[in-house]
């Protein structure tokens, strides 16, 4: 199957899917995608993180500026992808922009890691929920994995039944999530203080030199893995009812909602706590909260974040769904996954994703964040190449919108990535050579599955 054969599939719009089958349906709006996004983004990075992040750089100058540069980052690379996906309304997300702009294989490596790096995603904070429930609920102490894989599977059944239901149950966990998010940080800016991080004793000291290039590098591996997701509603293109509308608008008001509640939430753990007391501290939100609302602030925080991380479960089992449905639908996974019920859901590819996820939670949650953060930047790189590419290959594409500040912009962002990519690969030498490996494992798999496909296409069964 040519390139140019499967361009037109791409563009067949809504209407793909199994023959005899249902059809993914066209009924999502601009609120959707900020949700999802918000969704998707807001978990358990930003638990997690900022110990991390303030024990690399014991500084808030430091602290604050890798946060920045994320925000920076993804703000520049918005203007690209809404672009791409106004112009290229298909769900599945990246994979999309990369095939049609370089052909079957850079859209496999796309897609291939996407999936996996989304699957990975999911199984990262399923752990952390049903950690979070075990020390909620002393009774479910024991039970973390038990929880995880039954929120997995119960978020499943959920979309099983439709993307409505889904959608449904994006809008009221992301719209519950965000507004407990504002009045933790009110609280804390109006209740907290006596923390001031320039008056209080630092425990861990700044390295200097190389040490401190590594120190940014491993910051912002940890940044770009917490602040990804702004890009949700391009999972959902031809779900859309006005993609050239709604997609730019969702993706610019994902990148401003997300980034001011992860600078607000920041700014208020530095207002209310030490550095010394944020670095290495794994639940830094819960000790701000201790402070802010005495002993109830342990339960009040991961209350909180139990349902902030439901609505990501939710959001991400979309994406990984959508994703493996339409590399189907091109002949680049097994057809059969392309199926989709009455209710709009792929529901192979759901399963797949979820069997994948379950797997991916034996894992360790360090070295998850490590190698995906590693995929995303990968991704991203990939995306804002395409936009080159494609405003090259075909100039006369409808455009719904335009990138602002092409060709500048959108190559501060490309630069950005490949510069964080090469970082990466020489400051962590134990993360990025794995992550490398198993993109390098995705050519034998796409040739296979392109055999496999061919095979399949050539044969086809007996009415």
């Amino acid at each position: 199957m040519s390139d140019q054969s499967n361009t037109s599939t791409a563009d067949s719009g809504i209407t793909r899917g199994a023959t005899g089958r249902g059809r993914l349906l066209q009924v999502l709006g601009m609120w959707f995608g900020i949700s999802a996004a918000i969704g998707n983004t807001i978990a358990a990075g930003i638990v997690r993180v900022p110990g991390e992040i303030a024990q690399l750089l014991p500084s808030a100058v430091l602290y604050m500026s890798v946060w920045l540069i994320g925000g920076l980052y993804a703000l520049f690379g918005a203007s690209s992808l809404a672009e791409l996906g106004a112009a290229i309304p298909r769900s599945g997300g990246q994979y999309n922009f990369s095939r049609r702009a370089m052909g079957d294989y850079a859209g496999f490596i796309v897609g291939w890691s996407d999936w996996l790096s989304s699957c990975g995603a999911l199984a990262a904070v399923s752990i952390v929920v049903g950690e979070y429930s075990a020390k909620l609920i002393p009774a479910f102490s024991g039970s973390e994995k038990l929880i995880a894989l039954s929120v997995l599977v119960g978020f499943a059944l959920l979309q099983w039944r439709g993307v409505r239901w889904g959608s449904a149950a994006q809008l009221l966990t992301a719209g519950l999530k965000t507004a407990a998010f504002v009045v933790l940080v009110a609280a804390c800016f109006l209740m907290g203080g006596h923390g001031n991080v320039s008056t209080a004793p630092v425990s861990v000291p700044l390295a200097s030199g190389w040490s401190l290039v590594v120190a940014i590098m491993l910051g912002l591996q940890a940044v770009f893995y917490t602040i990804d997701g702004w890009n949700g509603i391009i999972y959902f293109g031809e779900e859309v009812r006005d993609p050239g509308r709604d997609v730019p608008r969702a993706i610019f008001g994902s990148v401003f909602s997300i980034m001011a509640i992860y600078l607000l939430l920041n700014g208020a753990l530095l207002y209310v706590l030490p550095m010394n007391e944020i670095a290495g501290n794994r639940f830094a939100l819960g000790t701000a909260a201790q402070r802010v609302f005495g002993q109830l602030g342990d339960p009040i925080i991961r209350s909180i974040m139990i349902v902030s991380l439901l609505s990501c479960i939710n959001a991400i089992q979309l994406f990984c769904s959508r994703v493996l449905y339409s590399m189907s639908c091109d002949g680049l996974f097994a057809r059969q996954f392309s199926l989709v019920n009455k209710g709009g859901t792929p529901e192979l590819a759901l399963l797949l994703s979820t069997v994948v996820s379950v797997l991916f939670v034996l894992g360790s949650f360090e070295r998850l964040v490590a190698m995906l953060s590693f995929f995303f930047v990968s991704n991203y790189t990939l995306s804002y190449a395409s936009l080159f590419v494609l405003r090259k290959k075909e100039p006369a594409m409808e455009r719904p919108y335009r990138a602002w500040g092409y060709p500048w912009v959108p190559a501060l962002a490309l630069i950005g990535s490949l510069c964080f990519l090469v970082g990466s690969i020489i400051t962590d030498r134990e993360n990025a050579p794995l992550a490398l490996l198993m993109l390098a494992v995705s050519y034998p798999v796409f040739r296979l599955l392109r055999l496999s496909t061919r095979n399949s296409d050539s044969n086809p069964k007996p009415e």
